[in-house]
C-alpha cells in the first residue's frame, strides 16, 4: 500500500505557508487566470515563483489549476500563461479541457498534467485514455463509490495516479459542471465565478396566486433544495488507501488560513497514525483528530458518494461554527511564556484560548496579559492584524493558530 499524499488548498500566500507548516505534501493553487475560484486572491507570477521556491526547499510540490472551461477569447492568453508557470517551477497543471491539455503539452512540456475532477472521470477506460495522451494523474469524479475506485485502480496503468476529494464543500452538480449560477446570475461557474445559488433558500408558489409563497418544509428554517452537506472522510483513511487512492485532496481554496491549518493537520495525523498502526486490525482514528474538524466552520458532514448514492443530503443554509481563530503566533519565547501574536478576531485578557501548534496536538492556555507594541497593557485585542505581546500560562510555539470557543 502506498502512503497517500496530503494535498491542501491555498487561495493566498498565507494559506500556502500554513499548508506547508501543518504538513501538506503538496499544495494546489491558482494564478490570476484560468482557475476555478475567482473569489480567492490567487497568485501573481511573482507569488507563484516564490511559492514554488518555498515548497521545493522542503521537498513539497505545487500544483497549478488551469481547470476552467475556456471560451475562444481566452485561448490566445494560454500559451504565455503556461510557459510562465513552467518557468516558475510548478510541478503539475490541473486541467479540465482537452484543448488546454494539448496546449500544456506543447508550451510547458516539463510540467506534469493532472486531469481535474471537472473532467468527470468515472471509469477505467476514460482514465486510461487520458494516460495514453500523457496524463500523470486523474482526479476522479466525486460521484464514484469506493468499490468503483478500487476496480478502476486495478484496471489502469500502475503509474497512473489517482486523486480524490476527501474533505470540504460538495457541489450539487456532476463533477462541478453546473449552469445554475450562469442561468440565475450571469456568473459562469465553469470559469471560476460561481455565485453559489445552490446555497440559497427557496420557496414554492402557485401560478394563479402571484406573490403567495407556499413552504416546502424540508427543514424547520426553510427549504434548501440544492444545498449539499460537506464531505468528510477522516474516519475512512484505511478504506481510501486500500482502494488505491494516491492523493487525498482537501477542498477549500476560497477558505481561510485557519481552515487550511485545521484540515491539513487532521488529515496529516490521520494518515501518519494509520501507517504507524498497519498491524492493528481494529484501527480507528483517534478521537482528537475527528474533533479537530468540528473546530472549523462547516456544514453537516457526510461521506458523499463513497458508499453509494447519498440520498437526501441537503442541509439548511447555515454553518456550524464552534470556534473562531483569534490570532497567529509569530514569535515565541520560553522566558515567561510571552508570545508575539498578530490579532485576527477580538479576545480578552482572562480568556481561555485553544492552541493548534504546527505539531498538531492542541491544548488550552489562559491569556494572562496583553501589551501593545509600546509596551502598554491593554484589556483586549480589538484591532485586526494588530501586533501584540501575550503572556500565557503555557509556552505557545511559533506558527501556532490561536482560537477561541464561541
Amino acid at each position: 500500500m502506498n502512503k497517500p499524499e496530503i494535498l491542501s488548498p491555498a487561495g493566498d500566500m498565507e494559506s500556502f505557508d500554513t499548508a506547508l507548516r501543518y504538513g501538506a505534501d503538496a499544495v494546489y493553487l491558482a494564478g490570476k487566470s484560468f482557475g476555478m475560484r475567482t473569489a480567492s486572491k490567487n497568485f501573481s507570477l511573482e507569488e507563484l515563483n516564490e511559492a514554488c521556491k518555498k515548497a521545493h526547499e522542503i521537498h513539497k510540490k505545487v500544483y497549478l489549476t488551469c481547470n476552467t472551461l475556456p471560451r475562444n477569447a481566452d485561448i490566445p492568453a494560454m500559451p504565455d500563461f503556461l510557459r510562465e508557470a513552467q518557468s516558475c517551477g510548478v510541478d503539475a497543471f490541473i486541467i479540465a479541457d482537452l484543448g488546454v491539455f494539448e496546449l500544456a503539452k506543447k508550451y510547458a512540456p516539463d510540467v506534469e498534467r493532472h486531469i481535474s475532477t471537472q473532467g468527470g472521470i468515472i471509469n477505467y477506460e476514460s482514465a486510461t485514455a487520458w494516460y495514453n495522451m500523457g496524463a500523470k494523474r486523474v482526479v476522479l469524479a466525486r460521484e464514484m463509490r469506493l468499490d468503483e475506485i478500487a476496480e478502476l485502480r486495478a484496471k489502469i496503468p500502475k503509474d497512473l495516479e489517482i486523486e480524490c476529494f476527501v474533505h470540504g464543500a460538495m457541489c450539487v452538480s456532476f463533477s462541478g459542471r453546473c449552469l445554475i449560477s450562469s442561468f440565475m446570475t450571469g456568473r459562469d461557474a465553469n470559469r471560476g465565478d460561481c455565485a453559489q445559488p445552490c446555497r440559497w433558500k427557496y420557496h414554492l408558489y402557485e401560478e394563479n396566486r402571484e406573490g403567495q409563497f407556499f413552504p416546502v418544509e424540508e427543514h424547520s428554517d426553510g427549504t434548501y433544495l440544492y444545498n449539499s452537506r460537506d464531505l468528510c472522510m477522516i474516519e475512512h483513511i484505511p478504506e481510501l488507501v486500500r482502494a488505491g487512492v494516491d492523493s487525498l485532496k482537501i477542498e477549500g481554496r476560497a477558505k481561510t488560513y485557519y481552515y487550511t491549518a485545521v484540515t491539513t493537520n487532521a488529515y496529516r495525523h490521520a494518515v501518519d497514525e494509520y501507517f504507524d498502526r498497519l498491524d492493528d486490525a481494529d484501527y480507528r482514528v483517534s478521537p482528537w483528530i475527528v474533533e479537530e474538524l468540528d473546530k472549523i466552520s462547516h456544514r453537516a458532514y457526510s461521506t458523499g458518494f463513497f458508499y453509494g448514492e447519498p440520498g437526501q443530503e441537503t442541509e439548511s443554509g447555515g454553518y456550524i461554527r464552534h470556534y473562531n481563530a483569534v490570532a497567529v503566533c509569530e514569535k515565541s519565547s520560553n522566558d515567561k511564556n510571552i508570545a508575539v501574536i498578530t490579532q485576527r478576531n477580538k479576545f480578552l485578557v482572562g480568556d481561555t484560548l485553544d492552541i493548534l501548534p504546527p505539531d498538531g496536538f492542541s491544548f488550552e492556555v489562559k491569556c494572562i496579559r496583553l501589551q501593545n507594541e509600546d509596551g502598554e497593557d491593554v484589556p483586549s485585542a480589538p484591532h485586526p492584524m494588530q501586533k501584540l505581546y501575550m503572556t500565557a500560562d503555557r509556552f505557545i510555539p511559533k506558527g501556532s493558530v490561536i482560537r477561541k470557543r464561541n
